[in-house]
């Protein structure tokens, strides 16, 4: 009889026992993002091919066109700022390094009556004398819309900010905020470029297609002949007379 007992006692602590671990709450782990910080990429930003062009600290890795040293542009507060110095020729700062197809991403700020841009495939060579020779632009301006001095001079929408300037203009989703940030992105390949402004597309077009070539051979180029046709090529960041700054410039190669 005891035996007996004692053997039910032992399948009611088994049953128990099984019953408490069927119903224990299984825990599983959340990994928490990153947190964005200025100037540096993510883990995940390293892990998937992104380089950064400014560290927030010095003016490494670029130069004056055309230059082996850069003035003109100075770092404060984690921003590489252009002091308006520049003009029509002269002023701009290229990449050390060159880039085919990519996706670059940055943001800026202008200052009053701002005018500026960002280049890429610019070559380098004494026979040009400003990257916009070769180089195609996303134009940063003060939209004559925004201009706060006494006679501001018209601007065509092929001039006016997020332009592929004198190429294609941006469409209705174009939203910039004046004298406040705004975050760019170009991304380039053969099949297809687009520049987006504050989260959203705001132009898109096919590199060297036939109805590239028919905007390319309008007429504004035709004192630059080797405009757009370099397949790689430097970054540029233009100081076109005005105070502007950059920050969080990052790039990934395709």
């Amino acid at each position: 009889m005891k035996t007996i007992n004692l053997f039910i006692t032992i399948l009611m602590v088994a049953l128990i026992c099984s019953c408490s671990q069927t119903h224990k709450p299984k825990t599983t782990e959340t990994k928490t993002p990153e947190e964005p910080v200025m100037n540096a990429l993510t883990s995940e930003e390293k892990n998937d091919g992104w380089v950064l062009l400014f560290d927030g600290k010095s003016t490494d890795g670029w130069e004056n066109f055309n230059e082996d040293h850069i003035s003109g542009w100075e770092v404060e507060e984690g921003c590489i700022v252009g002091l308006g110095l520049g003009g029509d020729i002269g002023g701009d700062i290229v990449s050390v390094e060159e880039y085919d197809n990519f996706i670059l991403k940055w943001e800026w700020k202008l200052g009053p009556n701002g005018n500026s841009g960002v280049m890429y495939h610019v070559v380098e060579d004494e026979k040009y004398n400003a990257p916009y020779e070769t180089g195609p632009e996303y134009q940063l301006i003060e939209d004559d819309d925004f201009r706060d001095h006494g006679e501001p001079y018209p601007l065509e929408d092929w001039q006016k900010t997020a332009a592929d300037y004198a190429m294609y203009v941006p469409n209705d989703q174009k939203k910039v905020n004046l004298r406040e940030w705004n975050s760019s992105k170009i991304l380039f390949t053969p099949d297809k470029a687009e520049y987006w402004l504050n989260g959203k597309k705001v132009l898109e077009f096919v590199p060297w297609s036939e109805d590239w070539n028919e905007r390319r051979n309008s007429g504004k180029w035709d004192a630059f002949p080797d405009y757009g046709f370099a397949k790689t090529g430097k970054i540029c960041l233009q100081d076109h007379g005005s105070k502007i700054w950059f920050r969080n410039i990052k790039i990934k190669e395709l």
